[in-house]
């Protein structure tokens, strides 16, 4: 009798549930065959980097002798399911309006063509950010440590890969790639930020970097950095407007410093200190930092000595 209840109970509990779908909410959706796949593009980017490393990751599925042939096989490979979740991706988010298959089914192929041919570009943006790591970190033993270990290349590399795909204005994917670099490595870059070369990230937790950012070349950033919009209140209003800041050549951005607004941009050369705020923009060759701090030391005896801190150079890398 008791079970002839809870099945009853249950059955009720379903129906109400499955009633709930009908209202046709935006987080409604059943067809769950013709959408990307998040845990496909997650293993979409991890044969990428056997591509952009060759030698540094494999797949221990493959037993072929001659590397080259691995590697044949893994383009080829990567090419389908990036042309599979680029078609799904194309009638998923309606962004270039209604397109019948057959028309999905030419432009995903094309898009994976570019990007393809885009290959050698990204790879030689990279290699100028793993010589800007192995430069701008004495802690780093070789490169190869740099490749296998550091969150911000892994980041970096991710975001490069995204961005050829945002260019070629696929929806979804590109920012499904950039989310798994974020839950992976804590750095949150934007797959629509333009980013130039030998591009370094130091430690990178917490780092955020925003669609409309633009950041030039031998740019190091520490861990904390926002590189932000001002304001957000306007909504979907700001698509597609300048919201985050330009970072020129040469700049250091120390840990914890927030940059923010479209308007803002910091010249070359320049150095902005640990934990600083700034919304104006910065001239080229300057150096900004908080006034500087006092430490209190307070004794058993309730005795107070207070020490102001010297500000350096070194004083702006806080860990």
């Amino acid at each position: 009798m008791e079970d002839v209840i809870r099945e009853e109970e249950i059955d009720g509990i379903v129906q109400r549930v499955l009633a709930d779908y009908r209202l046709r909410r935006n987080i409604d959706e059943t067809d769950i065959f013709n959408k990307p796949d998040k845990s496909e593009v997650r293993k979409m980017v991890n044969d990428l980097f056997r591509i952009i490393f060759p030698g540094y990751f494999r797949d221990r599925s493959y037993k072929i002798y001659n590397p080259k042939n691995s590697f044949a096989v893994t383009i080829e490979d990567i090419f389908y399911h990036l042309n599979k979740q680029v078609n799904l991706a194309l009638d998923f988010c309606k962004l270039r309006g209604t397109m019948t298959e057959e028309e999905r089914s030419i432009e995903s192929y094309r898009i994976c063509r570019e990007f393809f041919y885009k290959l050698p570009v990204i790879r030689e943006y990279i290699e100028t950010d793993l010589l800007a790591a192995y430069d701008g970190d004495p802690a780093a033993g070789c490169f190869e440590e740099i490749i296998l270990a550091y969150p911000g290349l892994m980041a970096i590399t991710v975001y490069r890969l995204a961005h050829e795909l945002y260019k070629l204005r696929v929806p979804v994917i590109p920012r499904l790639m950039t989310e798994y670099a974020h839950s992976e490595t804590g750095i949150d870059i934007h797959p629509g930020a333009t980013i130039d070369k030998y591009f370094f990230i130091d430690h990178g937790t917490g780092i955020v970097i925003g669609e409309t950012s633009v950041i030039g070349k031998n740019v190091k950033i520490y861990q904390g950095v926002t590189i932000g919009a001002l304001s957000t209140r306007g909504g979907q209003k700001l698509s597609g407007k300048k919201r985050h800041p330009t970072i020129k050549d040469n700049v250091t951005i120390y840990a914890g410093a927030s940059i923010l607004g479209g308007d803002t941009e910091i010249g070359e050369n320049s150095i902005i200190g640990g934990n600083t705020f700034i919304t104006s923009s910065v001239p080229a060759n300057t150096r900004v930092s908080i006034k500087n701090p006092e430490m209190e030391y307070r004794s058993h005896d309730q005795k107070i000595v207070r020490e102001e801190i010297r500000q350096s150079e070194e004083w702006f890398y806080i860990i």
